[in-house]
């Protein structure tokens, strides 16, 4: 995809005689998460837009409920269906796999802190947000502790003024969504890169709940 600019789909494999673009975000994010993250530790949620002239060639086909609805493309039609693809294919969730138990030892023996356990349960589940939109339009990059890591040495030593300071996601830009681990009933905060202490801090909500809103697609930062 890459190759072409994102803007058309890659020969189908053998044993693939049929694509199938799906037509809304809960069928596609149900099979990112139930089949593609288990079976090969990554999935993504994509959109594009499709000539509807084209499109009108196919039925919509319903697979199973009301909402479970696809187009069935044959494998030989795929380089024209993406000759009739109009800008490019989006990437609007990314989703991999329980992080494992020995990133979380390796990072929390370094750091002497320990994740909030609603956290770790969230990361350790069978399929978890990388980032990506949420249906709301709130977009998020979720951090898997070895990540965090990362982003605390990058901050440092700005970092250095929040004590017990574990960073678990940012909106993509300058702020962060954190939680200080001196206080295991302290809710995530956000902060901001030019933050100069916990002061500066905007309460958010207790991790759970974060978790959550997450999964619903409601989350949305709190700024006072």
């Amino acid at each position: 995809m890459a190759a072409s600019s994102w803007r058309a789909w890659p020969p189908r494999l053998p044993e693939q005689p049929i694509f199938y673009p799906v037509l809304n975000r809960w069928y596609a994010t149900k099979i990112t998460r139930e089949w593609n993250v288990p079976h090969g530790g990554v999935g993504y949620v994509t959109r594009f837009d499709v000539r509807k002239d084209y499109l009108d060639r196919f039925p919509v086909q319903q697979a199973g409920g009301r909402d479970v609805l696809e187009y069935w493309i044959p494998a030989e039609d795929l380089d024209e269906f993406n000759a009739n693809i109009t800008g490019a294919i989006r990437e609007e969730a990314l989703y991999l796999g329980p992080v494992p138990d020995e990133e979380f030892t390796q990072v929390e023996g370094g750091l002497g802190r320990q994740f909030p356990g609603g956290w770790r349960n969230y990361l350790q589940g069978r399929s978890r947000l990388s980032r990506g939109w949420l249906e709301n339009g709130c977009y998020l990059t979720l951090l898997a502790p070895r990540q965090s890591l990362e982003m605390l040495e990058a901050w440092t030593p700005a970092a250095e003024s929040f004590p017990g300071l574990l960073i678990l996601g940012s909106d993509g830009s300058r702020e962060m969504l954190a939680v200080d681990t001196r206080d295991p009933l302290a809710p995530v905060a956000l902060i901001d890169t030019t933050s100069a202490s916990w002061s500066d801090a905007i309460p958010q909500m207790p991790v759970e709940q974060l978790v959550a809103q997450i999964e619903a697609g409601t989350f949305e930062f709190t700024w006072e």
